[in-house]
């Protein structure tokens, strides 16, 4: 049985730039839809070229499943070829700044009104409207506006960590939307316009620590592990653990049997959960002492069998060479007939006991020019 391709039967129409945009249409290409990019012919989509040439593993990594056209719109010929696919299309994203769209002639009013049950998303940093929506946005800005990475930050040393998440974050609330409305428009035969931005995506994704903050309790870099019990500790051979004790009572005097400490049940700084919590930073030097005393290979062995929540800290390499990994098979490979052996992270999702196993590598610049005009005529 192979994979179902749910979205079979829906046409998406995508004008994307680096990750947002095109990040939302991978996701509905994953599950079938059949997503034309369309892209300036002076070098297409800008991340092709992040790393120089036109086929940059940054733009790889959101473009697979898609198959690319090259249009300059200002020219009539061109703009009729996407009027033709317009008219033909379930879905249109574009992430574009405000206005953007209507100066080229791909706004909402128009298109909609080439094909009233067209579904067009528009991705923004900040919103169509409002003091900052002419402003540049990027991932950083996105998670710096939103609070978020003030929660993710040193503040003895505040330096910008991690992946681009405020850009896949949108692009998953896009994707989310679009298929929200996809399905109303089953009964009610008509589209719809679906507004994103980066700025409400990642204000969204903090509902969690924003509870707090309504409660007065604003988390800061800090509070999510102190109410959850996180920690990160290095082992003698100085690889990194982490344990997550979350609530239950039980995976702490589990710990303490594991790491052979009982006294610290006793210890009036860590005797309840609110006193764990009150003194994260003085447990977490008490641990440090702890696991620096056996390999981290000695520790997992201990903490699994105790079922102490606990993984150890892995680089990407090791993450795919792990054997939970290997037998979800969350890598795969595929082929471009120019560029050779593919290697991505296949969809999350499995349908019917199914995974996705397959895919067609990310596009080079037009390759499908014929065969798309082809299908128009």
């Amino acid at each position: 049985m192979s994979y179902p391709n749910l979205l079979s039967n829906i046409c998406v129409v995508e004008q994307g730039g680096f990750i947002t945009g095109p990040h939302a249409t991978m996701l509905l290409a994953d599950l079938g839809a059949d997503v034309v990019k369309v892209e300036r012919p002076d070098g297409g989509d800008p991340f092709r070229s992040f790393e120089g040439g036109l086929y940059a593993p940054h733009f790889q990594s959101c473009n697979r499943n898609k198959r690319s056209i090259t249009l300059d719109t200002r020219q009539p010929e061109d703009r009729d070829v996407f009027d033709q696919l317009i008219g033909r299309a379930d879905v249109y994203v574009q992430n574009f700044r405000p206005g953007i769209a209507e100066r080229l002639g791909v706004g909402p009013e128009r298109l909609m009104g080439l094909n009233p049950k067209l579904i067009y998303c528009s991705i923004t940093g900040f919103g169509p409207t409002g003091p900052y929506a002419e402003q540049a946005c990027y991932d950083t800005v996105a998670q710096a506006y939103s609070g978020f990475l003030s929660m993710n930050l040193d503040p003895d040393r505040p330096r910008i960590t991690g992946p681009a998440l405020a850009d896949a974050v949108t692009g998953l609330t896009a994707s989310h939307a679009i298929l929200a409305a996809l399905h109303e428009r089953q009964t009610s035969g008509r589209g719809r316009l679906v507004e994103v931005s980066m700025l409400e995506a990642m204000t969204y994704l903090c509902c969690e620590p924003f509870a707090q903050h309504f409660a007065g309790r604003t988390p800061g870099a800090y509070g999510r592990a102190r109410l959850s019990q996180s920690y990160v500790v290095q082992c003698a051979d100085e690889r990194l653990l982490a344990l997550h004790l979350s609530s239950p009572e039980k995976f702490w005097t589990n710990l303490l049997e594991t790491i052979e400490r009982p006294q610290l049940a006793d210890d009036s700084r860590f005797a309840n959960r609110k006193l764990r919590i009150e003194n994260h930073s003085q447990l977490s030097d008490e641990l440090d002492r702890v696991f620096r005393t056996r390999t981290r290979a000695e520790w997992l062995k201990r903490l699994v069998e105790l079922d102490v929540p606990c993984a150890p800290v892995y680089d990407l390499g090791e993450t795919l060479a792990d054997p939970q990994s290997q037998h979800l098979q969350l890598e795969v490979q595929g082929r471009h007939p120019e560029h050779g052996e593919v290697r991505t992270i296949r969809t999350a999702a499995q349908i019917d006991g199914q995974r996705s196993l397959t895919f067609r590598a990310a596009p080079v610049l037009g390759e499908h020019n014929d065969e798309i005009r082809a299908a128009l005529r």
